[in-house]
């Protein structure tokens, strides 16, 4: 009963996932790759659950660090994963937290705000993937960070500057990240919806905070708000991305 319940809860979530793809404007036969990897990386006594898609030739592989409340199952994470697979790029959407500690957040929000362990997870990712993998290990890396998990792909970029070599924010919480800013060293896109004006007003700030001498922009998609629900909003979030990526993963 338990194996059939799990199997009801993806088969729903998979069905929401491709919905969202129709309703920001992709192809109707778009699906999640059936090529995906499964892993799991252990951190301490738990273990973070992963989807890791290496495309043929891919350029780099970007790490996706969701927004607070969120999953590895995110529509809006995987559309813009599935577009950057399309543009050649491996992407590695994983669980911030473990089942365990997601329950508990779910009741009493204990996980999402604490935005240096959700980093030092990223940073434990981002590690295992280096060190457990053969092909991927040489690839260029990038973090997609949304929301809270904007501030926690900042943070763990400056923890690891030789590897991380660019990161996109959506919508991201740059501000959490305050004392980390100035020491970044990759390139930085922030992306920020016209409509999402406490967002956009924190981000601005962010940008002048972070270091002179690297590549960074602040992108204002018009009409947009905080979560790029707008048809067709978070499919330039995924060309922007895509373009960034392209750019500086080298």
């Amino acid at each position: 009963m338990v194996w059939r319940g799990l199997a009801v809860r993806l088969r729903e979530k998979r069905e929401r996932v491709l919905e969202y793809f129709k309703f920001q404007g992709a192809e109707s036969d778009v699906a999640i790759p059936s090529s995906d990897r499964r892993i799991e990386v252990g951190i301490g006594n738990i273990g973070l659950q992963g989807e890791l898609t290496i495309p043929a030739h891919a350029t780099g592989i970007v790490l996706f660090a969701h927004g607070s409340g969120s999953s590895r199952f995110s529509p809006r994470n995987q559309f813009v994963a599935t577009e950057l697979n399309k543009a050649g790029l491996g992407t590695c959407l994983f669980d911030l937290l473990s089942l365990e500690e997601e329950r508990d957040d779910q009741r009493s929000s204990r996980y999402r705000f604490d935005i240096s362990m959700l980093a030092q997870r990223l940073v434990a990712v981002t590690d295992w993937l280096k060190h457990h993998l053969q092909v991927e290990s040489e690839l260029p890396l990038g973090y997609f960070g949304a929301s809270t998990g904007a501030a926690a792909a900042l943070i763990a970029a400056a923890e690891r500057p030789d590897w991380v070599k660019a990161v996109v924010s959506r919508g991201g919480r740059a501000d959490m990240a305050t004392h980390s800013l100035g020491k970044v060293q990759a390139a930085t896109l922030l992306l920020v919806g016209g409509e999402d004006d406490v967002v956009l007003t924190l981000n601005r700030k962010a940008l002048q905070e972070l270091p002179p001498e690297i590549p960074k922009e602040l992108v204002v998609i018009e009409g947009a708000g905080h979560l790029f629900e707008e048809p067709g909003k978070l499919a330039q979030v995924a060309q922007y991305a895509a373009q960034w990526f392209e750019r500086y993963l080298t």
